[in-house]
């Protein structure tokens, strides 16, 4: 079966790493701008989170892919300052692949972070296409994310990305402002492969497990770890 590599691959890929965690989260979890709560793999983002006491949509802008005025969805700009109503209101703030979209991406970035008590859960795109005609601003490097996060008093406990041949890449990163409660449920060791053998190091991204000969994803890598 062939696979769209620009958009669908890498959204497969994001939700098979979302599907490893989802279940360790309980309390209060939204997903923000997230359109009809689809993971276009003929499933909703609020089953992923089935340990979840409450689970919330936020959109904006109908003509965006957005606010749809469906029961229990919320209505949220995230370039505007955050409502007091939305500061800490919540456990878990999952985001996928928005903030590209998003002109003033650090407005939206601290609103995220403020929506939560304790983890964010984020996606975007590192490689990718120029796509939508609702706005396609940006793209984010590893370095630049995790920067982003320190500055909100956040901890990167886990990240990665894909390295399929030929596709787009997005990143996934989950953060905490209370890291020492998630130390012993979410590991930031990974492996890739040398000569066909698996190598282990301690790090923040996810190269693969295939040869890293010739990758530059793995050179991106090695820099970034070192920082």
């Amino acid at each position: 079966m062939l696979i769209d590599k620009k958009f669908r691959l890498p959204r497969i890929w994001s939700n098979i790493e979302l599907k490893k965690f989802a279940h360790l989260f309980t309390g209060n979890v939204v997903n923000v701008s997230a359109w009809k709560d689809k993971d276009k793999e003929g499933k909703k983002y609020k089953d992923y989170f089935k340990n979840a006491n409450s689970y919330s949509i936020t959109n904006y802008k109908s003509e965006a892919r957005g606010f749809q005025g469906i029961e229990g969805e919320i209505f949220l700009d995230l370039e505007k300052n955050l409502p007091s109503k939305l500061n800490n209101k919540f456990d878990v703030v999952f985001n996928h692949t928005t903030l590209e979209h998003i002109y003033n991406f650090r407005k939206a970035f601290k609103n995220l972070c403020l929506m939560t008590k304790d983890i964010v859960i984020i996606v975007v795109p590192f490689l990718q296409q120029m796509h939508a005609d609702y706005g396609d601003y940006w793209r984010f490097t590893p370095t630049a994310i995790k920067k982003m996060f320190e500055e909100q008093k956040m901890t990167v406990l886990y990240s990665s990305f894909n390295e399929h041949p030929g596709t787009s890449v997005y990143l996934f990163f989950i953060v905490s402002k209370k890291p020492a409660k998630w130390k012993n449920q979410i590991s930031n060791k990974f492996s890739y492969t040398v000569k066909n053998k698996p190598f282990f190091d301690k790090g923040e991204i996810l190269v693969g497990t295939r040869s890293i000969k010739n990758n530059i994803h793995y050179y991106l890598l090695k820099k970034f770890l070192k920082k």
